[in-house]
């Protein structure tokens, strides 16, 4: 088995190589493992063929030197996140939709090539108004450039699907929290520097209230999704491709108050709180709880205490830190 990763570099890339690495895909080990993102992704300990590519997603010749040996398993995690494509409508449009788009007309146009494609949604295809806790059924409604770049790939996989040219499924991923490193520029960085930066004794920028309410999940959920879907059987989905991954929702408050139990009052007076009325603005147009049954009946998993999100992050990516 192949199995191609794009956006392997980033922070739930590279953990979902480590994992692709040592346990396979459902019990079945891989031989092939291609790893690729804007510059060169790192490489984890494995057996097997193993390639790391740097590239542009968008450059002409990216979807031929990523098909080639035509891999079996295709996980899409490569973005340009909710804050830069907001402020680059251009580059988010050509990284987003326009090389996605490309990558999958070249799969449907090699013959004889079907391969299970995972792709990396996000809970930012859903905009106001929307009831307190989002069924399975509610129609998406972007109020994000980002957002909507995420919803017409939806719809592409769906289509490709019905028209058996993949084998593809839509997982939209909670916001991830606590993503270790440094900074990126997604509008959602906040919700983990609060809590990562104090933690390491250095001050976080709060821009928004703290009644803020959010739907969360750790980044061992998120491998764990990944994983689950590339063995799927997505018969069970029917023409309905998009599956909204379940979490937890928390406030603000809620997340300072867990690490306030691990850290001290201390550690909560590292936040600064400065308003920021551009992150607020896309903030206030996010959902804030899902039911994600369709999800949770078809074996998905996530943790369900915030305490819990803290303590993998405490026990996976960060054990310098010790609890209080």
């Amino acid at each position: 088995m192949h199995v191609l990763i794009l956006g392997a570099g980033g922070m739930i890339g590279r953990k979902l190589a480590s994992a692709v690495a040592a346990q396979g895909i459902g019990g079945q080990p891989v031989s092939g493992l291609t790893l690729a993102d804007v510059t060169a992704p790192p490489v984890p300990a494995f057996p097997g063929a193993v390639q790391a590519i740097g590239l542009d997603l968008t450059a002409a010749d990216a979807p031929s030197r990523l098909l080639d040996g035509r891999p079996e398993i295709i996980f899409h995690l490569a973005a340009i996140v909710s804050g830069e494509a907001e402020a680059d409508f251009d580059r988010g449009y050509a990284v987003n939709l326009d090389a996605t788009r490309r990558l999958l007309d070249a799969i449907r146009m090699t013959p004889g090539y079907r391969p299970r494609f995972v792709f990396a949604s996000s809970i930012a295809v859903f905009g106001r108004p929307f009831p307190e806790v989002i069924p399975d059924d509610f129609a998406p409604q972007p109020l994000t450039s980002y957002g909507t770049q995420k919803l017409i790939t939806e719809l592409l996989v769906n289509d490709l699907s019905r028209r058996g040219m993949i084998d593809g499924l839509s997982i939209r991923l909670p916001t991830i929290c606590i993503r270790p490193g440094a900074p990126n520029k997604a509008a959602s960085g906040f919700f983990s520097g609060i809590l990562r930066e104090p933690l390491a004794g250095l001050p976080a920028v709060l821009p928004v209230a703290d009644t803020v309410k959010h739907w969360f999940a750790s980044p061992r959920a998120a491998v764990g999704f990944f994983l689950h879907a590339a063995t799927l059987d997505t018969a069970a989905l029917g023409a309905n491709r998009a599956l909204t991954m379940p979490g937890l929702a928390a406030t603000v408050a809620e997340e300072i108050e867990a690490l306030r139990s691990v850290a001290g009052q201390a550690a909560v007076d590292l936040i600064r709180r400065e308003p920021d009325p551009v992150i607020a603005r896309i903030v206030d147009g996010w959902p804030q709880a899902f039911a994600a049954d369709r999800a949770r009946a078809l074996g998905f998993q996530a943790e369900t205490r915030f305490d819990e999100i803290l303590q993998i992050y405490l026990t996976e990516d960060a054990p310098s830190v010790s609890a209080r």
